[in-house]
């Protein structure tokens, strides 16, 4: 896409906005997309959800007041599509079907209220990229209904033959959830608690789950090979013992669709999710600086972050190949693919490098 780029701040919301309109399918108005494209530029720059933080960034030829009050407007009125959001998002990443997806939760509190954001992602090279969501109306676990109906959501726009396998740790577990998962034969990674009461067929009596591992070293990995059942649902189950947070061993035992002797190590392709969920807080964005408490404004925001997530992640690795992020003596990256790309954008914003930004809106449009 050729981009006649200047100095002046509506010419890149322009190139931009012209940018993310073919990427919605023109599904959008130009004003909307134009406020998106101020959005997630001033996102970058702030490096902060906080409506304040942002409108001091948002439009160089607006007065602060009146870019918070155009955010706010957007926030409380306008009903976005988050199926055009998803779509965005699967066509940035390299990868391609079928995906393997991770579910989680993430949340926090501003003052006395819990955000409470059920997310499933898409897992990619050690990142996971969250694709569908929901804004949970109380704390604690999601249910059945909740984890059907993303997953339902994934399905319909992309296609049940769009998913490898799905991840999730001990919070997703239950008898009406995995009936579900085996029904519409949908290979899983589940842990299950340790004390889980399980029936091995021929055997006369319940046992705990952790009996059949109780024999593990520490790093020791075993796959049962019998299949069991739990809460009258069928499954195979592979353990191995870890240290947890503490440095004390401990039983992983995941619940798994099908046989498989590489269990295990799909399994741990989930803690990319909870590496998704820093970088869109603390290490990104500052999600947790939002004094929103609306359900549905905390959507539209997080819907907006997310995009903005993965452009920074396809601009990062890219930059990569031009000039690749320094190891550290630990073995690991000095920084990470996202936080690359969203330094360069931010950098490149705040000097006003036009052809740095247009490089950026480039990788974006290539997508």
């Amino acid at each position: 896409m050729h981009m006649n780029m200047n100095a002046r701040f509506d010419s890149k919301v322009s190139n931009l906005s012209q940018i993310l309109s073919k990427a919605f399918e023109n599904k959008i108005n130009k004003a909307r997309v134009n406020f998106i494209s101020l959005f997630i530029l001033a996102l970058n720059q702030a490096a902060s959800v906080n409506f304040n933080k942002l409108a001091k960034v948002f439009d160089s030829k607006a007065a602060t007041d009146s870019s918070l009050r155009r955010i706010q407007r957007f926030m409380a009125k306008y009903n976005l599509d988050y199926s055009l959001i998803a779509r965005v998002i699967i066509s940035l990443l390299p990868s391609k079907p079928p995906y393997q997806l991770s579910m989680d939760r993430t949340d926090w509190k501003f003052g006395s209220l819990h955000i409470n954001i059920l997310v499933l992602a898409v897992n990619y090279n050690r990142l996971a990229f969250p694709l569908i969501f929901k804004v949970l109306p109380k704390a604690g676990n999601s249910s059945t209904a909740q984890r059907i109906e993303i997953m339902q959501d994934f399905i319909n726009l992309f296609g049940e033959s769009k998913i490898e396998s799905l991840l999730a740790d001990r919070e997703f577990i239950g008898q009406s959830w995995f009936k579900w998962l085996n029904l519409n034969n949908i290979q899983y990674y589940i842990r299950i608690r340790n004390n889980t009461w399980i029936s091995v067929p021929g055997k006369n009596k319940d046992i705990k789950a952790s009996w059949l591992f109780s024999q593990l070293k520490l790093n020791e990995v075993m796959h049962y090979h019998k299949i069991v059942i739990i809460k009258e649902e069928y499954c195979y189950l592979s353990a191995s013992k870890v240290k947890d947070k503490t440095g004390k061993p401990e039983l992983m035992i995941i619940a798994s669709f099908s046989q498989s002797d590489q269990a295990i190590a799909f399994y741990k392709e989930r803690w990319a999710i909870e590496s998704a969920f820093r970088a869109l807080k603390k290490t990104g964005y500052n999600l947790e600086d939002t004094h929103l408490k609306d359900r549905e404004r905390i959507q539209k925001l997080f819907a907006l972050v997310i995009l903005s997530y993965a452009w920074c992640y396809k601009l990062g690795l890219y930059l990569n190949e031009l000039k690749p992020i320094k190891i550290k003596n630990h073995g690991y990256k000095s920084v990470s693919f996202f936080r690359y790309g969203m330094n360069y954008l931010a950098k490149a914003l705040n000097i006003n490098d036009l052809n740095s930004i247009r490089l950026c809106f480039e990788i974006l449009s290539c997508s």
